[in-house]
């Protein structure tokens, strides 16, 4: 499945995020794509509004954090940035595998780094900047599911 979205605004992304959470119904490995200023965080605010798991403007990039973490009481949203993540090694001491459960979402963004996450993920979301404020978002799922049958076969070896 693929869809093709433009916004206007950041309003319009956040909107945007929002309405893509009902396609994102966990467990799901999400890659979001894009450079630096492509809006992948202003996705995210409202992805994680439509889980009811934060509010927009709890929100923030954990570019220096990594990981921030979202709870809703049937939804665990993880956003996970790799931006300064560069080796295998600094990726394992993250431990992304212990967030991986039945009602987790893990949004990845620099993700694509990592042939892993390529190889695993569920849906990846790619953002353009064409504009001043105007986005061009790209979601594809034709991996649905393709995270959780990888992980359940990685647990019984």
């Amino acid at each position: 499945m693929k869809k093709e979205f433009s916004t206007h605004s950041a309003e319009e992304t956040v909107a945007l995020g929002r309405r893509l959470a009902a396609d994102l119904q966990p467990p799901r490995l999400v890659l979001l794509r894009g450079e630096l200023g492509a809006g992948k965080t202003t996705l995210i605010k409202g992805i994680a509004e439509g889980f009811d798991a934060a509010r927009q403007d709890q929100v923030t990039s954990p570019t220096f954090t990594l990981v921030h973490e979202y709870r809703s009481p049937r939804v665990n949203v993880y956003h996970v940035d790799l931006y300064r993540v560069d080796t295998p090694r600094e990726l394992e001491t993250l431990g992304l595998d212990d967030l991986f459960a039945d009602n987790a979402v893990l949004l990845i963004e620099w993700g694509e780094k990592f042939e892993r996450f390529r190889r695993e993920r569920d849906v990846e979301i790619a953002l353009e900047r064409t504009g001043e404020n105007e986005r061009k978002i790209v979601f594809t799922a034709e991996h649905a599911g393709n995270a959780e049958t990888i992980r359940s076969k990685q647990k019984k070896h």
